[in-house]
């Protein structure tokens, strides 16, 4: 898949698809937005890339609320967004389901990724540029390119990191495990 920029109104049409997909949640308008004639007259050839994205949900500030996301590139980008929109609000086993009290003080954060690449080095890993994936047996970890820097991480603290995400030791990486870096194009609300 050869990699494309977003322009700032795919952005805001991701954005509001993103936050759709949580209202409809709470209106038990089940999937209206996503199937409205509104969205659909405004999808661009962009938006029915198919590629696999974040959705990172933010409270007071920078406070983490939910993500989830995948890797899945066998779907649309608009469609993933509404998905993992949702899963991020109600499915995040790290946090209670959003709750409609808190609908109007999250701030909705999307990364729409590029394929994975398996790397051979550790060298390879550009702090702020690459997100990591690391997979071990059968667990498995993943931080997002802004990790690293929101939480000034250098290389081997972003390694630890993920592999303590996967649930494994922070030395894990060292240890026949396999690391894939991936990049991310990040937008939201302010």
């Amino acid at each position: 898949m050869k990699y494309f920029d977003l322009t700032e109104d795919e952005k805001s049409v991701l954005v509001k698809i993103a936050r759709k997909s949580i209202e409809d949640s709470f209106n038990k308008n089940k999937d209206l937005f996503i199937n409205s004639n509104e969205l659909i007259s405004s999808l661009t050839d962009n938006l029915k890339t198919k590629a696999g994205v974040f959705v990172t949900l933010k409270t007071g500030g920078e406070q983490l609320r939910g993500c989830i996301g995948n890797f899945n590139f066998g779907v649309p980008i608009y469609q993933n967004v509404y998905n993992m929109a949702k899963e991020a609000a109600f499915g995040d086993p790290r946090f209670m389901p959003l709750n409609n009290a808190e609908l109007q003080k999250i701030k909705i954060e999307i990364s729409v990724l590029t394929p994975l690449e398996k790397i051979d080095s550790i060298g390879n890993i550009e702090i702020g540029k690459h997100g990591l994936y690391l997979i071990k047996g059968p667990c498995h970890g993943v931080l997002l390119p802004q990790v690293a820097t929101e939480c000034n991480m250098d290389k081997e603290g972003f390694l630890e990191a993920v592999s303590m995400k996967a649930g494994l030791p922070p030395d894990a990486y060292k240890n026949g495990a396999d690391i894939c870096t991936f990049s991310a194009i990040v937008f939201g609300e302010n």
